[in-house]
C-alpha cells in the first residue's frame, strides 16, 4: 500500500525527470498526475485515502509505572513473594550503587527503583483486571504480617488495594 508521502515523492521524481526532458509542470500538476496513476480522481481524494507513513502516526504501547523502593529486601519480600511477581531484569551501574529491578506478573509489568530521582514515593497505580477475588484469596492465604487487603465494592468496580513497604498504592480494579 502507498503511503501519502511515497505519493509525494514519487510527483517531485515525475516533476524531476518532466523538467529533464524540457516540460515544466508545476508540484500541483505532478501530485495530480501521481493520483490518477494510484487510481484516484484528484490529489484531494488521493491524500484523503492514502495511508500516512509510520512515522507520521501516534501509537502508544502500554505504560510501565516506575515505583520508588529504599529497601532492596523488603521490596522483594512484597512485590515478588507475596504479591507474586516474577524478576524480569534487575540493573545497577555498580555493585554498591541503587538498584532498578524490572517485575512482572502476567501482563502486568512494574519498575521499582531506588534512585531518587526516578519517581517519588507514595504513588498509586490503577490496575484494571480480572479475577480480583481469586487475587484476593491468594493473598490472604500468604498470611503477610503487614496487610490483609479485602476487596471494596466501588462505583466503578471492584477494588483490591495493597500498600507497599515504602507507601506506595496498587489498585487491583474488576468491573
Amino acid at each position: 500500500m502507498f503511503s501519502i508521502e511515497h505519493a509525494k515523492q514519487m510527483a517531485k521524481t515525475l516533476r524531476v525527470a518532466l523538467q529533464a526532458q524540457g516540460h515544466d509542470v508545476s508540484h500541483s500538476t505532478a501530485l495530480e498526475m501521481v493520483a490518477r496513476q494510484l487510481g484516484h480522481k484528484d490529489w484531494n481524494t488521493a491524500s484523503a485515502t492514502l495511508a500516512p507513513t509510520a512515522s507520521a502516526v501516534i501509537g502508544f504501547d502500554k505504560a510501565i509505572p516506575i515505583l520508588r523502593i529504599f529497601d532492596e529486601a523488603k521490596a522483594r519480600e512484597f512485590y515478588l513473594d507475596f504479591l507474586g511477581f516474577t524478576v524480569e531484569f534487575e540493573h545497577r551501574f555498580e555493585a554498591d550503587l541503587p538498584l532498578y529491578l524490572g517485575v512482572e506478573r502476567g501482563n502486568l509489568q512494574l519498575h521499582l527503583s531506588e534512585h531518587h530521582g526516578d519517581c517519588s514515593p507514595g504513588s498509586t497505580v490503577f490496575v484494571p483486571m480480572h479475577g480480583v477475588e481469586a487475587l484476593r484469596d491468594e493473598l490472604l492465604a500468604k498470611r503477610y504480617g503487614y496487610g490483609r487487603p479485602q476487596i471494596v465494592e466501588q462505583g466503578w468496580g471492584r477494588l483490591l488495594e495493597v500498600y507497599d513497604p515504602f507507601g506506595n498504592r496498587i489498585r487491583f480494579c474488576e468491573g
